[in-house]
């Protein structure tokens, strides 16, 4: 991995890989062959062989391939948005997730317990990342990374990452660890089970099972899981040493009036995977609740509209019952809920601003 780059490409985000079946539901997602895409292909081709990657691997890696604009799309409107930490726990550790988690360890208890052995790191740890990174395998992306990686190469706003992070794609096609049609992932080029990016791959995955391939990508995650093991002793953990708790004088606290937290030198590897202070406590609070722990003890003041979360629950519950779904009712007031608040005002001949409020909540 790059010292200043996540491992996973989305810094200060949950997993955002495509959902099973999302280049079939959106045509934005499909590969294709543009001109321009084409002709900057060919000339990354050179460039490629030069690095030592064979002309064999080359052409197999980049047959179908293609532009994809909504890959462009999803890059060019990230926002400076971000999420509290209380929205973020919403979604990376919800009592779903717990639930699952625990189950997910249960199946994987032998394997985790010898990756812990052979790398230091906590079995849960290594839980909580499969966990935030890909729901547990159920989310490891569809699109093509070939095309993916080539697309933010070739549209340039990050050029020269994506070209070393394609350089290093086709590295690991040359080794023989996976088929180019196998070979899928986020928009971002973060693959597998637990998200690595091309370059954190060949620094650290492991081929656990013993059959010849570090295989992160297919059914059984075992590779996938001591591989973010392997990163993660790699980037410093410190066998027996904390990563963060709760604590009312802690120095960290995301959300002003939420929980605190003093934290320990394995939240500092944690950011190793992902460079940002939500994501660490998220991983850390989930493994904590995978290995039998309880919710956090301090409770989340109201958010910037004066809602707290059962407020923001019981106007999403409100606006779905009378028509204007929200697509679940978590309490994250997200796009979904946004466009359902906007849609309840335009039909009361209100501003269509989106934004929850109590006064909005007591019109129901």
């Amino acid at each position: 991995m790059l010292a200043a780059t996540p491992l996973s490409a989305c810094a200060d985000a949950p997993a955002m890989s495509a959902r099973p079946g999302a280049r079939a539901a959106d045509p934005d997602l499909v590969p294709r062959a543009t001109a321009g895409w084409s002709a900057w292909v060919a000339s990354f081709k050179g460039r490629a062989r030069s690095a030592g990657i064979r002309a064999d691997v080359i052409d197999a890696a980049f047959r179908g391939a293609g532009f994809v604009p909504g890959v462009v799309a999803r890059d060019r409107n990230q926002t400076e948005f971000r999420r509290s930490f209380e929205d973020y726990l919403n979604i990376v550790a919800p009592e779903s997730k717990v639930e699952a988690g625990r189950a997910a360890f249960a199946r994987q208890r032998r394997a985790l317990a010898a990756i812990e052995a052979r790398y230091g790191v906590p079995a849960e740890i290594v839980c909580a990342i499969w966990g935030v990174e890909s729901n547990y395998g159920q989310r490891r992306g569809d699109i093509p990374t070939i095309s993916a990686i080539s697309t933010l190469a070739y549209d340039g706003r990050r050029g020269a990452f994506f070209e070393s992070q394609l350089i290093a794609a086709l590295r690991i096609l040359q080794a023989g660890d996976v088929a180019p049609d196998r070979m899928v992932g986020s928009w971002a080029g973060a693959m597998g089970h637990t998200q690595f990016i091309p370059t954190s791959y060949l620094q650290s995955a492991v081929d656990f099972d013993g059959d010849g391939r570090r295989d992160i990508w297919g059914e059984d995650p075992t590779d996938a899981l001591a591989s973010a093991a392997s990163y993660l002793a790699g980037a410093g953990w410190q066998r027996g040493a904390t990563w963060a708790v709760e604590d009312p004088s802690g120095g960290l606290t995301p959300d002003a009036g939420g929980p605190s937290f003093r934290t320990g030198p394995n939240f500092r590897v944690i950011k190793r995977y992902n460079n940002s202070d939500s994501y660490a406590l998220g991983v850390g609070h989930l493994a904590d609740r995978i290995a039998g722990g309880g919710p956090l003890r301090a409770s989340f003041g109201p958010d910037r509209f004066g809602m707290t979360k059962d407020q923001r629950q019981e106007l999403q519950r409100r606006l779905t019952a009378t028509g204007f779904d929200t697509d679940g009712t978590d309490g994250v007031i997200g796009p979904k809920s946004r466009a359902a608040i906007a849609a309840f005002q335009r039909s009361r001949g209100l501003p269509a601003t989106g934004d929850p409020s109590l006064r909005l909540l007591a019109m129901f």
